[in-house]
């Protein structure tokens, strides 16, 4: 039976590590993932999800705040691994690690590589309004996501899909993705081909100033992008000075006479604005600072029932 060591953080990674504890030809040996962290407004010290799964799994867990020159990473090598298996674990692998075991290590990546090597390949695949995402198990290198490609295989993105949804999908996908193509992994058959580098797009983590929405953008496109942050991180604009997050929208087919960021039409249940290239966008689920999220037909009949037409969002 060949020993894996298993590697992960986020909710995406569970099904993976699940479906590896119940793959026939091999042992999950050990789980590498980040320490517990504060969460929420309480700040609450949280086991990351993989931990979680781990223990439900009776699976023995190691949370190094650094696996480069720790103590955990000396007794991750004395297992003497086959195998080692990532999955956005979100920290860098040394390479005395990844060379170790004889079948080296993979990863479950979730673009369709070369495209979107990255911490934040699913936002960028959504927000750049591609049709398509994928999975990638490849040989992991030195550089980030840069190994050889052992298998692709890709889903649609529709205009309901989120981030969230996205997710899952994917994680799915991955799970499936990884059970298949471990057995050629093994024996040795798989005929891994290396990525082009001309073809290369890398999808960094976001940061707080992708959040903030351009109206100069077609509805499309931040339509496009209120999904591909949702839900987390999130996309917001400014009304009245204050944080304003946007999070249901959908461009509407007419044209626009209004500036961008302006007030279009006020309905009974959206607040349309005007967007760039005179397109429209309306926005159905919103939160205002310091409130709850809701739906644009409560806030229009509360809080923002003095919003008018030409009513400006953004700085």
């Amino acid at each position: 039976m060949y020993k894996i060591i298993f590697m992960g953080t986020p909710e995406f990674s569970v099904p993976i590590l699940e479906a590896l504890a119940a793959f026939e030809q091999a042992e999950v040996v050990a789980v590498v993932t980040q320490p517990d962290r504060k969460v929420g407004r309480k700040k609450i010290v949280t086991p990351p999800p993989v931990k979680q799964a781990a223990i439900e799994l009776k699976l023995p867990v190691w949370q190094p705040e650094k696996l480069s020159g720790s103590e955990e990473m000396e007794q991750l090598l004395a297992l003497k691994p086959d195998l080692i298996v990532t999955a956005a674990y979100g920290q860098y692998v040394p390479t005395k690690l990844l060379q170790a075991p004889p079948f080296r290590a993979i990863n479950v990546h979730a673009s369709l590589l070369p495209k979107y090597r990255g911490a934040a390949p699913i936002h960028s695949a959504i927000i750049n309004g591609d049709k398509k995402t994928g999975i990638t198990i490849m040989y992991m290198e030195k550089e980030m996501d840069a190994g050889n490609i052992i298998a692709q295989y890709s889903i649609p993105i529709t205009k309901q899909d989120d981030v969230g949804t996205m997710f899952e999908k994917l994680s799915l996908l991955g799970k499936d993705c990884l059970i298949d193509t471990l057995p050629s992994i093994f024996d040795q058959s798989n005929d891994s081909i290396p990525q082009k580098t001309e073809e290369v797009t890398y999808a960094p983590m976001i940061h707080a100033e992708q959040e903030k929405i351009d109206w100069t953008k077609t509805a499309v496109e931040i339509d496009n992008m209120v999904r591909g942050l949702r839900p987390f991180p999130g996309s917001h604009t400014i009304l009245e000075g204050k944080r304003f997050k946007i999070w249901s929208v959908e461009p509407v087919e007419q044209k626009a006479t209004q500036q961008p960021g302006e007030i279009e039409e006020i309905r009974k249940d959206a607040i349309v604005v005007a967007c760039g290239e005179q397109t429209l966008l309306a926005l159905y689920e919103i939160q205002p600072s310091g409130k709850q999220r809701m739906k644009s037909i409560n806030y229009l009949t509360g809080a923002g029932s003095h919003l008018k037409k030409g009513t400006r969002f953004g700085e």
